[in-house]
C-alpha cells in the first residue's frame, strides 16, 4: 500500500479470554483493533506490528486482512505471536496477563500516511518504545493520534512512562485516554485536569472516556461532555479502540474547526460505535454499514 490514510504502529496479539473456566481466543491488541476498526469503516490503513511464523500469527493476519488492513511485511520476525490472557469480571470488564515483546525495524517504511496512530505498549515497552520518536520523525505525518491504553504490569517506572507519554502528546493532534489511564498517569488530578494537562503539553484535542458514563472532549476553545449510550454488555473488550477509530475517521473527514458543535458530533458518533462493540463478545468493531452508508456524517 502506498500512502494509506492511516498508519497504525503497535501490538497485534491474541486475546485468550477466560470466561467461567472456558477459553476462547480473539484477535486483539489495542493498536490492531484501531486498525481493524478503520479498515471496516472504509479507510485505507496499514499496520506495523510484531508477528511471528506461527499459527496465531497467521490467525491475526487473516483476521486483519478480512477487515481490509494491510499488515506491513516489516511486521514479521522469528518469535511467536504475542498473547494477552483476559479474565472477565461479572460486569464484563477484563483484566489481562501479557506475553509480549515489542521492537521496531531499523528502516522506516517508505509511506506518507495522512495520520499515524500509536499507543498502548508501543509507547512504553522497550526496545521499541525508545525508537518511536525516530520512526515518527521518518514518517513526517501531518497528524498523530495517541491512546496510552495503560497496562500497569508491563510499564516502566511511573516517571519514565509519564515522560514518554507527554513527549508524544506534545507532538500529537488527538489524544484519547480512559479515566483509568488518566488516574494512573496523573493520580493527583481529576480526569478534567488530566485532559487540560494533556492539552497544555501540546495535544490539539484531548478526550477522556468514562465507560458507561460517556466522555469528555476538550478542544482548543470548547469542552463538551457526551452521555454514555445504553446497551446490553457482552464484554468491554475493544470499546476504547472503537471510540479511537471513530475519532480518527471522523477527524480526517472533518473540514471545520474543533468547536463545540464538531466535538459533540465526534463524541456522540464515537460513543454510539463503542456501544455496538460492547454489545457483542470480543473486539468485534462495527462495519461502515452498521454506522450508515459510509460510516461518516454529512455534517462533518
Amino acid at each position: 500500500m502506498s500512502d494509506p490514510d492511516v498508519l497504525v504502529i503497535g501490538e497485534a496479539l491474541v486475546d485468550i479470554v477466560d470466561a467461567s473456566g472456558a477459553e476462547v481466543e480473539h484477535v486483539g491488541g489495542s493498536p490492531a483493533n484501531v486498525a481493524l476498526g478503520l479498515g471496516r469503516r472504509g479507510r485505507s490503513v496499514a499496520l506495523l506490528t510484531r508477528l511471528g511464523q506461527d499459527a496465531r500469527s497467521d490467525l491475526i493476519v487473516r483476521h486483519l486482512r478480512e477487515s481490509h488492513v494491510d499488515v506491513l511485511p516489516d511486521s514479521f520476525g522469528a518469535r511467536a505471536a504475542s498473547t494477552a490472557r483476559a479474565t472477565l469480571a461479572a460486569d464484563g470488564s477484563a483484566s489481562y496477563r501479557f506475553d509480549i515483546e515489542w521492537d521496531l525495524p531499523a528502516i522506516v517504511p517508505d509511506l506518507n500516511p495522512a495520520l499515524v496512530h500509536t499507543g498502548s505498549l508501543a509507547l512504553f515497552l522497550d526496545p521499541g518504545a525508545s525508537e518511536l520518536d525516530r520512526f515518527l520523525d521518518g514518517l513526517r505525518a501531518p497528524v498523530i493520534s495517541v491512546d496510552p491504553n495503560i497496562r500497569p504490569a508491563l510499564l516502566p517506572d511511573h516517571a519514565v512512562a509519564l515522560r514518554r507519554f507527554e513527549a508524544l502528546a506534545a507532538r500529537a493532534t488527538l489524544v484519547k485516554m480512559s479515566d483509568e489511564d488518566a488516574a494512573w498517569l496523573y493520580p493527583e488530578l481529576s480526569l478534567d485536569e488530566a485532559l487540560r494537562r494533556t492539552r497544555a503539553v501540546g495535544a490539539r484535542l484531548a478526550v477522556g472516556t468514562r465507560g458507561a458514563h460517556g466522555a469528555i472532549l476538550l478542544g482548543p476553545s470548547s469542552r463538551v461532555e457526551i452521555a454514555g449510550v445504553t446497551t446490553s454488555v457482552a464484554d468491554t473488550i475493544g470499546a476504547g479502540d472503537t471510540f479511537m477509530a471513530s475519532l480518527i475517521d471522523d477527524y480526517l473527514a472533518s473540514t471545520g474547526e474543533l468547536d463545540a458543535t464538531l466535538l459533540r458530533v465526534l463524541g456522540t458518533r464515537a460513543a454510539t460505535a463503542a456501544a455496538l462493540t460492547v454489545s457483542r463478545p470480543g473486539a468485534d468493531l462495527p462495519w461502515a454499514a452498521e454506522l450508515g452508508t459510509t460510516g461518516r456524517s454529512a455534517s462533518l
